[in-house]
């Protein structure tokens, strides 16, 4: 059965990001001895499987205000289901031997069956494997799209970039980054997220591969920060509101 549900902010926190300790998941805070988890730059369905696997966990988490607003779908399997389709798997497998063992008619085989030929002639044709996966780096700049210059460093700090589970920092005077990647040599977009420490942006941007030379692509990405940088929120006791039967389960 399928779950749909929203999330909420108990007790935001005003702790600086930043100034965490990063690891695998987000940072930890030293404030409140606790790992943040960063949602931020996760997709719908990420974040509704994060939920549904961390169930029975406190959890702080870093999210798009944006975020508040989606709703999310998990499914929920009965453990009741389970177990009895689990007996009736068993009883019917008891079954089935059971009435294999009642049958002791002996099979009869054909002893002159034709031989298959294994035997094929020709020649041999080798068929070069195709390469799928292209392994490049991506450079270039985050540029406000009026004015072809780098974000506002006074408003934008620590300002990186996020594609393909890959994240690097971005030079705060010229917008410049260079982030290594290995995608899929079909890939035509990608999904990019942006982030400092109180904004973000995800954003799809499109790719020319046949364009990468000596391993490099280099491809500036213009943005409308005023518009499109959305503001984080930290949450301490991250609420799930389950919008089926209207309960709410708190995660604090």
């Amino acid at each position: 059965m399928k779950k749909k549900f929203s999330l909420e902010i108990n007790s935001p926190c005003n702790e600086n990001f930043s100034k965490m300790t990063e690891n695998e998941s987000g940072s930890f805070c030293n404030s409140c001895a606790k790992n943040v988890v960063d949602l931020s730059t996760k997709t719908n369905r990420e974040v509704a499987d994060f939920i549904s696997n961390n169930k029975e966990k406190n959890i702080c988490a870093r999210m798009r205000t944006s975020q508040l607003e989606e709703e999310f779908e998990i499914n929920d399997t009965s453990k009741i289901n389970n177990f009895k389709y689990a007996v009736a798997v068993a009883a019917s497998v008891l079954l089935t031997s059971n009435v294999v063992g009642q049958d002791k008619t002996p099979i009869k085989t054909e002893v002159n069956a034709p031989k298959h030929n294994p035997e094929i002639m020709g020649k041999i044709a080798y068929v070069q494997p195709q390469k799928d996966i292209v392994s490049f780096t991506l450079q270039g700049r985050i540029l406000e799209n009026k004015t072809k210059k780098p974000l506002s460093d006074s408003k934008y700090k620590n300002i990186k970039i996020f594609i393909s589970g890959v994240s690097v920092g971005v030079n705060s005077k010229t917008g410049a980054f260079s982030i290594p990647l290995k995608l899929s040599n079909k890939t035509s977009q990608i999904q990019v997220n942006i982030s400092c420490d109180d904004y973000t942006l995800n954003k799809t941007i499109i790719l020319d591969l046949s364009k990468i030379k000596n391993e490099i692509l280099n491809l500036d990405i213009l943005i409308n920060s005023e518009k499109e940088m959305q503001n984080y929120k930290i949450m301490g006791g991250l609420g799930v509101n389950y919008i089926d039967n209207k309960k709410t389960s708190k995660l604090s």
